[in-house]
């Protein structure tokens, strides 16, 4: 039998510290894991972005297998994140790895044509969402009250992080030899599944065979629970309205540096500070905000944090010489890792386990496609006007307004509170049996997840 997690929330003036978050071993294994395969991945990307540009001597395919990676999320990220719940995580994880292994030693093959690295690049990255939502599924298994928050922080951070190793490396590889960046990065996804074998316990899946339905059914469960609870539906918005704007200067950081000019930097320079200062900003945030200010504290400063975020771009506007964008870049950067480990940790604290890999799926896919959205949609308009700080800071504008009025119709502590309870009342209680008239569930599925303030959603457990 499973042993249940312990509810360790300290006090609001005694945050969670770094080295009780790693005095988990569960959680290094899975930490050490993600750094690696994340450090792989962007190393990928640089380097097949390259392979695809020497192959065909194309921007617009070499800008195609970078975007590529997008595309899982946009055509079936709650579908595959479903599909992670039925199986056990760990399990997930492991599986994914070795495949996404075996593709990239498969790409990392001399002269393959370029339509066959596309192709496989495409099926690489449908394990992101089923590894990823098996992960966010099990942090809260192995980490309770604020130390889940902390170590949501940290695993945010090393994320960006990696983002800024895994480009350099990656691009310095790929100039030298692209295939050697491949290997390294297949080399990543071993060591993680590894890493995630060994060091992570086997638990069984969520919901029993017999509680399972149609797949498509699971997936709209995880939109209903999302976007029907008060709750997690005021943390969507919130996180949703966040990704709009945050993403701009690193966007758009080619066409700024290039067309508005550096200032005092070249324009390469220009483009590697612009891109890079947000996720240094994120991590800086995340790392400070988490260890200094306690669990009613953090709380308390999301809301100032989320309408900073926005406000640190609205000077865009005065068209600034590029450090300056980056200092504003770094700042959003800042506000908006202040606040998303708390929405995360209070947004897996109200999840029922049965909905914790599906309402990602639903959480990741919003997260991918309002940042696709929001570049394409600004890098139009500023190549229409010519004017991209013009366009970024009017945008900013916008987002001060929209992260305002979310701020107003934030729930109250009560309600967080609330469902917090009822999630926890919910997983505690045992299985239903599968035929149970009493229950309401058949073996044709799990009864759908009731939602609303003060009222218990039926988890699958």
């Amino acid at each position: 039998m499973e042993a249940t997690v312990p509810d360790e929330r300290p006090s609001a003036e005694g945050p969670a510290t770094f080295r009780e978050v790693f005095a988990q071993h569960e959680f290094r294994a899975v930490f050490m894991a993600s750094a690696l395969s994340w450090v792989g991945d962007y190393v990928a990307k640089a380097a097949v972005t390259l392979l695809v540009y020497q192959k065909t001597e194309s921007v617009g395919l070499s800008a195609a297998a970078f975007a590529v990676s997008f595309l899982p999320w946009l055509l079936g990220g709650p579908v595959l994140a479903a599909l992670a719940e039925r199986y056990p995580y760990r399990r997930v994880m492991v599986a994914c790895d070795l495949i996404r292994m075996a593709l990239m030693l498969i790409i990392a093959i001399p002269q393959l044509p370029y339509q066959a690295v596309l192709v496989l690049i495409f099926a690489a990255t449908l394990a992101n969402p089923p590894s990823q939502a098996a992960k966010s599924a099990l942090m809260p298994q192995m980490l309770a009250g604020d130390r889940l928050v902390v170590g949501l922080s940290l695993n945010a951070s090393v994320g960006q992080a990696a983002q800024i190793v895994g480009y350099v490396l990656g691009s310095a590889a790929a100039s030298y030899n692209p295939q050697v960046a491949l290997l390294f990065n297949a080399a990543t996804f071993g060591a993680s599944a590894l890493l995630v074998r060994l060091g992570v316990r086997e638990r069984p899946a969520v919901p029993n065979p017999a509680q399972r339905s149609h797949l498509l059914q699971e997936t709209r469960q995880g939109f209903t629970i999302v976007f029907g609870t008060p709750v997690l539906r005021a943390i969507a918005v919130l996180v949703f309205s966040a990704m709009l704007f945050s993403i701009l200067p690193e966007g758009l950081a080619v066409g700024w540096a290039n067309e508005e000019g550096g200032g005092d930097l070249n324009a390469s320079t220009a483009q590697a500070v612009i891109m890079v200062a947000s996720p240094a900003g994120f991590i800086l945030g995340g790392l400070l905000v988490s260890r200094l200010f306690g669990p009613a504290r953090r709380l308390k400063l999301m809301r100032p944090l989320a309408v900073l975020a926005p406000l640190a771009l609205v000077p865009t506007l005065f068209d600034p010489p590029a450090l300056t964008v980056a200092l504003l870049a770094a700042l959003c950067g800042f506000a908006v890792a202040g606040m998303l480990p708390m929405a995360n940790g209070l947004f897996v604290q109200a999840l029922p386990n049965g909905f914790r890999a599906r309402a990602f799926g639903v959480m990741a896919t919003g997260v991918q496609v309002i940042q696709g959205f929001a570049v394409l949609v600004t890098g139009l308009i500023a190549d229409r006007f010519d004017n991209i700080p013009l366009v970024v800071g009017l945008w900013s504008t916008a987002g001060v307004v929209l992260m305002a009025v979310a701020a107003l119709r934030w729930p109250d502590r009560q309600a967080f509170s609330d469902a917090i309870t009822a999630a926890t009342a919910a997983n505690a209680e045992p299985p239903d049996h599968p035929d149970d008239p009493a229950t309401g569930d058949t073996a044709a599925g799990p009864a759908e997840p009731r939602t609303g303030d003060g009222h218990r959603r039926h988890a699958v457990t």
